[in-house]
């Protein structure tokens, strides 16, 4: 190698070496919301959330039973009178958590048939007791007391080995009734030994140990992010952390932070845009309509139906979203057959039209002007856009008018689903087409809760 040859290696070698330091990010919101969004996160468009601990014992007002129980909600109070011992204390749920008919394998495979690409559990709720035996939370955890199981370690093991699906923890940053963190509140924040020594240590362990893909954080909105650590623990996320490469987090990290700081925006429970959004965003919601926690109390109209939670998707996805879908598992470790046939239902509907959900992409128009129970995604080709119109309800009419497409000469339209039909359709000016609407036998027809037209080659 000649002195030049040399020279220009050393050169490179440096060159690059200074462009892997400068990926390093800070612990500042500016350099850690320079992070590209790992592309996986946004194809995937379908999560599934699950809310277990020992909430789902009482299963009565679900997740945040306790809280609401020592706030005096005289409903809540009336139910432990009728059916509890006068000395029965919330922490006495716990050994009733037994999760004796849990099967992680069976839970792996009913969260890949609804059609998800990752499922986040919720490791540790605002009650404290943590679904793994944490070295950080003696004797009020999932193995000391309860099922004496790693209710997390068996899930994760069994989405690893069994799908394809990504694994994420749900983690709450406080504790409703922590000594520590009560202490450090009435400090007004000054301290922070329930972050040195409980919230933090814990939160590092789960990461490390099983190596989640999604952070889901929540609990954090009393104190600010400075007291939480919470921009550290983020460097640390991004830069060293097993999971670095492919981890994504929410926006729940410090008070004020929500929709304005971190990874993909959530903004409120059950955020539902109507138009197209700047950041990504995540709709966490839930197929219970008031409640993240089984229920043994719920009726059936308390849930919502396939076709609801289809059209709630279709708007999340046309407007950049993704949609993180929750269940409630029973304490002895099952997923209730209602929700299973909402998930079962959810993904016969995604094995059809999934073409028009994962990998695509927002159009310039979300919500058709004309038909309003009709949103758009899209996916390039090579020479052209095609446009997936997701329409949610079946027109009266022998044609379906769709105010926002633009037809070219060379623009097909067919249904997913509706194997070898092209359908005759005419332009109308100055934008929008009149889809002509055969008819099609009942058992011809791809699903009763919405449907997709898939346009190639739009103008616009």
């Amino acid at each position: 190698m000649n002195l030049k040859m040399a020279a220009l290696y050393l050169f490179l070698l440096f060159y690059c070496t200074l462009l892997t330091f400068g990926q390093r990010y800070q612990p500042t919101w500016d350099s850690l919301e320079s992070r590209p969004l790992p592309d996986w996160y946004d194809e995937a468009k379908l999560g599934i959330f699950m809310h277990w601990g020992v909430f789902s014992v009482p299963s009565y007002n679900a997740v945040w039973f306790w809280n609401n129980w020592k706030n005096g909600n005289r409903d809540i109070v009336n139910f432990m009178k009728r059916n509890y011992r006068p000395d029965f204390t919330y922490a006495d749920f716990a050994a009733d958590f037994k999760a004796e008919f849990y099967d992680p394998k069976r839970w792996a495979a009913i969260l890949e048939a609804s059609g998800a690409k990752y499922v986040v559990l919720v490791s540790k709720h605002h009650e404290g007791f943590t679904n793994w035996p944490s070295n950080y939370s003696w004797n009020w955890n999932s193995y000391d007391v309860g099922p004496h199981r790693d209710l997390v370690g068996e899930l994760a093991d069994a989405i690893r080995n069994t799908t394809n699906l990504r694994f994420g923890l749900y983690h709450s940053l406080f504790e409703w009734y922590n000594p520590l963190y009560l202490r450090d509140k009435a400090n007004n924040f000054t301290t922070q030994d329930f972050v040195k020594f409980k919230s933090m240590p814990e939160l590092y362990e789960l990461v490390n140990r099983y190596k989640p893909e999604v952070v889901w954080s929540d609990g954090a909105w009393e104190a600010p992010d400075t007291y939480w650590t919470s921009k550290e623990f983020l460097a640390w996320l991004y830069n060293d952390s097993p999971v670095k490469d492919t981890v994504v987090t929410n926006d729940r990290w410090g008070k004020g932070d929500i929709c304005h700081h971190g990874g993909y925006f959530t903004c409120t429970d059950k955020y539902l845009p109507t138009t197209l959004q700047k950041r990504k965003f995540e709709n966490a919601m839930t197929i219970d309509k008031n409640h993240w926690g089984f229920r043994r109390n719920a009726r059936i109209e308390d849930f919502f139906s396939a076709r609801e939670l289809i059209a709630t998707f279709a708007q999340t996805v046309s407007c950049g979203g993704n949609m993180l879908m929750n269940v409630g598992p029973t304490s002895y470790g099952t997923i209730q057959p209602v929700y299973e046939e909402r998930l079962l239902q959810f993904g016969k509907w995604m094995r059809i039209n999934g073409e028009a959900i994962y990998s695509s992409k927002p159009w310039t128009v979300q919500q058709d002007n004309a038909t309003r129970t009709c949103w758009y995604t899209m996916k390039k080709t090579e020479t052209a856009t095609n446009v997936y119109a997701i329409v949610l309800d079946w027109s009266d009419t022998n044609y379906l008018y769709l105010n926002a497409p633009i037809t070219s000469s060379s623009t097909l339209i067919t249904m997913l689903g509706f194997q070898d039909y092209n359908f005759s359709y005419s332009k109308v000016q100055p934008s929008g087409v009149n889809i002509t609407l055969p008819n099609i036998s009942f058992s011809k027809i791809p699903s009763t809760d919405a449907w997709v037209f898939k346009m190639t080659d739009i103008s616009n």
